[in-house]
């Protein structure tokens, strides 16, 4: 857009000179051309200089003067500064009634759109009272199947999702796409948005093969006809059967996936906000594979893109914040992953309030930090503020207020008060059970965490049979070799060793190895634990020197991927030293012993 830039420098001062409404739609037409493109200071600029012009030439509430402060506000929602936004958008509001009327379309539009703002702060309840008093107006004026009073109707839809009703929102969803394919037509792209919604929500159940079959393929196929492979509408779909993929555990046709959506920033550039979302999720996707300087690599890319376009504290540039300190987490560089939290958690605070489910998702990261630490107290403190603050938002048995609960039940095993562990794990069971069902992939994961206590409690014969239930439930939902299901398998390898079953947890680590070495690669974490794992089983069975090559085929994966100070790669060491210590091989040890007790560098 250079010449829309070259453009743009003479524009304010020859305006505002000449104070005409010609020029004034001519400026907000280029703010709406740069709102489109993710440009939101230039819009914001522009549509200032045009409301200047409007005010001084039309007065404060002429309509178009209106519609001008109206399009600002989405300027500053699009930015983050949502209690601007909402500020504008009770002035557009209150001039649109007392101008226009409380039922004429534009007044509804306003209202419609602070709903919206009021999603994006978390604000779900009040979310849902604006949606409703725009849909009632919407369908008093121009009737239920209207595009508008379907736009309303799709919304709430996508509201009651962000509360964890996936039924209720599909209920709606259905609703929206039945009015939509008799208004508009199966392939128009608002029935598709439906659509997406609709694949978004099975995919949200953990329903993955409906969502990419039914939902996500329908949608794509209608906009590649409808619009083009490249149209960034058809890329959104891309984007999203991306993160199917990534949801099962794919994650290489997750990449594939997102380099395919990746190729819109050809028509849309590389620092706009849709190129930086994917350039965000392939970093998470390097980082759940255990590539974590490569996941840094891309997160850096995608921090600077959005500190650029949207400033340090926009929601989004703290995401991406978020999600490197997520990959100092998995290092085992505590510290400083509690410092980048710590920048998520002041901005959040600062742009979202207290209380709004990212602030709270940053506090529980927090917690979990300092739960790895030890620090124990420090960890449920923090715990149980964000538990507060979900209950409160949320009610006590959604999904995200249940994540808090199940996070406190794992600082309890950690300091070994098991039965108070089992009793808030239950608590979790119980909730996820109502609210997801016996199978959901989060109900299991809940029943693998009881498993683990009852292991650690001696209690073996339980651990197997929770162990073989979520294995179960894994295997039928995510598939034999999804990460999830594998994990359970390497417990119940890790459950027979504690038994002395030596020969029966080789069986199982040996099909853990060979799903991670195929779903993660033979250099990811998850892989190099259970080769430890291994060795250590051959060390107990007294095979010192199958023991010794297990471990060395280990060590140097854990300290490329995690480093030498990571918990990981001591363990590994440690045992090392002790076998070589053993077999009277005095100076390997010695060597080994440096590099456990050498100093951190500046990077670790």
């Amino acid at each position: 857009m250079p010449h829309i830039n070259a453009v743009m420098k003479h524009i304010p001062s020859q305006f505002l000179a000449l104070g005409t409404t010609k020029i004034g739609y001519e400026v907000c037409t280029l703010g709406d051309i740069f709102r489109r493109h993710g440009r939101y200071k230039q819009a914001g600029q522009l549509y200032e200089c045009a409301l200047a012009g409007h005010e001084k030439a039309l007065g404060v509430d002429h309509p178009d003067t209106l519609t001008t402060i109206h399009n600002m506000a989405s300027v500053f929602d699009k930015q983050g500064q949502y209690e601007k936004a909402l500020e504008w958008y009770e002035r557009a509001l209150a001039g649109r009634e007392e101008g226009l009327g409380v039922d004429h379309p534009d007044t509804l539009t306003t209202v419609h759109n602070m709903a919206l703002v009021f999603d994006h702060q978390g604000q779900y309840e009040k979310a849902l009272e604006w949606y409703e008093r725009a849909w009632a107006g919407r369908e008093k004026a121009f009737g239920i199947d209207h595009p508008d009073t379907l736009d309303t109707l799709h919304n709430m839809a996508v509201v009651l999702g962000n509360q964890g009703q996936y039924e209720k929102a599909l209920e709606w969803s259905a609703r929206a796409l039945a009015g939509r394919e008799k208004a508009l037509g199966v392939d128009h792209p608002g029935t598709l948005t439906t659509v997406h919604c609709m694949a978004s929500l099975s995919d949200n159940q953990r329903q993955y093969e409906k969502a990419l079959e039914w939902w996500y393929e329908r949608a794509l196929a209608g906009r590649e006809k409808a619009l083009g492979v490249d149209h960034p509408q058809t890329l959104a779909i891309v984007y999203c059967m991306a993160s199917v993929f990534d949801s099962q555990g794919q994650y290489e046709k997750a990449l594939e996936w997102y380099e395919r959506a990746l190729a819109g920033e050809k028509a849309l550039g590389v620092d706009h906000p849709d190129t930086l979302t994917i350039v965000h999720r392939m970093a998470l996707v390097f980082g759940n594979q255990g590539h974590y300087e490569k996941a840094l690599e891309w997160y850096e890319r995608a921090l600077a893109g959005r500190e650029k376009a949207l400033g340090v504290d926009h929601p989004q540039t703290l995401a991406i914040v978020h999600g490197m300190a997520s990959v100092f987490d998995s290092q085992g560089q505590y510290e400083k992953a509690l410092e980048w939290y710590e920048r998520v958690l002041a901005g959040r605070e600062k742009a979202l309030g207290l209380d709004h489910p990212d602030t709270l998702t940053a506090v529980h990261y927090m917690a979990s930090v300092f739960d790895k630490q030890g620090q124990y107290e420090k960890a449920l403190e923090l715990y149980k503020r964000a538990l507060a603050g979900r209950e409160k938002a949320l009610g006590v048995d959604h999904p995200q207020a249940l994540a808090i609960v199940h996070g406190m039940a794992s600082v309890f095993d950690s300091q070994g008060q098991y039965e108070k562990a089992l009793e808030w794990y239950e608590r979790v069971l119980a909730g996820r059970e109502k609210a997801l069902g016996l199978d959901h992939p989060h109900t299991l994961t809940a029943v693998h965490y009881m498993a683990s206590v009852f292991d650690k409690q001696g209690q073996y014969e339980k651990a197997l049979e929770l162990y073989k239930r979520a294995l179960a439930g894994y295997e039928k939902a995510l598939g034999l070799d999804h990460p999830h299901t594998l994990t359970t398998v390497h417990s119940i390898a890790f459950a027979f060793g504690n038994q002395g079953h030596y020969e029966k947890a080789l069986e199982w680590y040996e099909r853990a190895l060979a799903g991670y070495e195929k779903a993660l690669g033979v250099d990811h974490p998850h892989t190099l634990t259970t080769v430890q794992n291994m060795a250590f089983v051959f060390h107990k069975q007294g095979k010192y020197s199958k023991s010794l090559e297990w471990y060395e085929r280990a060590l140097p994966g854990m300290e490329k991927a995690l480093g030498v100070h990571h918990p990981y790669t001591k363990n590994a060491l440690c045992s090392l030293i002790n076998l070589y210590q053993s077999a009277g091989q005095t100076e390997q040890a010695q060597s080994l012993q440096a590099r456990l007790y050498a100093p951190k560098s500046p990077h670790n």
